[in-house]
């Protein structure tokens, strides 16, 4: 295990509530699970808002790392608004891949969703920037796994890795699941509610993903993993099926982020109390135990 290697994992189209309702101890041994809020509601919409430091976040949280408008996990310089809070990585280039190869990252990444294919201009985009890169195709994560694997084990130096898992996509199938990828609980515009096979194959599915992940997710305790999803699915919730739309089912997603060893936890109010108080310090140059401010009003301010 090393603190220099960053996992970035997308579970394709999970929703929140089947990550908040399934097992998953893999992923959530990581850290405390978070109700975010994705950057778009379809794969390509959300990879690229995310490869420029656009996570999923907590509007309005006022939190470094899950909340991107106060500090983001991923900060490319120079462009954007700066934030209020801390940033995870400050990175220079086109994109956070880009970013991490000019820091002397090896960078690898798998994709299983279609917008990836690098024989496509979108996957060209997508997935230009990696060192290494497998186009898996939808359902073959074990695939992907072992592929990362013997990376990992060649790769010197610090690393940035980033799966995107395609089993929690439609139709919501992994290898040895007892129903057939052909059979699709969730068509656009269909007539037949199948909210409940939805929801029970899409849990399946992420029970699968959580296994196979578990190996990859501890080799990199030590360092900086996010697991989150890119958007959600509609599952007949106001008369809509799947994605692609703007919708709160398939814009709400889950989050999971463990920052250089540490889990990221929404702050009580005492906490984000004292870290505002720690940040006024340091701006104004006041040493820990005086009274921030040259007056009892100032000081009173700053202190609470």
């Amino acid at each position: 295990m090393s603190a220099d290697r960053v996992l970035f994992v997308t579970l394709d189209s999970c929703r929140y509530d089947t990550f908040a309702n399934g097992s998953a101890p893999n992923i959530k041994a990581l850290a405390p699970f978070h109700k975010a809020q994705s950057p778009s509601y379809f794969t390509y919409g959300s990879h690229s808002a995310m490869f420029v430091g656009f996570t999923p976040g907590i509007p309005g949280a006022a939190q470094p790392l899950l909340d991107p408008k106060f500090g983001k996990l991923f900060k490319i310089a120079g462009v954007g608004f700066a934030g209020k809070g801390t940033e995870g990585y400050t990175l220079s280039g086109c994109n956070i891949v880009e970013g991490f190869r000019n820091l002397g990252y090896t960078t690898i990444g798998t994709a299983a969703m279609g917008w990836f294919d690098p024989a496509t201009p979108t996957g060209i985009h997508l997935s230009r920037s990696f060192d290494h890169f497998l186009y898996a195709g939808p359902y073959h994560l074990r695939r992907q796994m072992d592929w990362i694997s013997r990376r990992l084990d060649y790769a010197q130096g610090p690393t940035f890795t980033f799966v995107n898992v395609g089993e929690t996509h439609v139709p919501y199938w992994f290898e040895g699941a007892d129903w057939s990828p052909d059979d699709n609980p969730c068509l656009p515009f269909q007539n037949r509610d199948r909210a409940a096979e939805c929801a029970r194959r899409q849990a399946a599915c992420l029970d699968y993903v959580d296994r196979l992940l578990a190996p990859l997710l501890a080799s990199h305790r030590d360092g900086t993993v996010i697991v989150c999803g890119d958007h959600g699915d509609c599952w007949g919730e106001d008369g809509l099926w799947e994605h692609g739309i703007a919708h709160p089912m398939t814009t709400t997603v889950p989050l999971v982020i463990r920052y250089k060893g540490r889990p990221v936890a929404r702050e009580t109010p005492e906490r984000r109390r004292d870290r505002w108080r720690a940040a006024a310090r340091r701006w104004l140059g006041v040493p820990a135990g005086r009274p921030v401010g040259g007056t009892a009003r100032t000081a009173s301010r700053w202190n609470g």
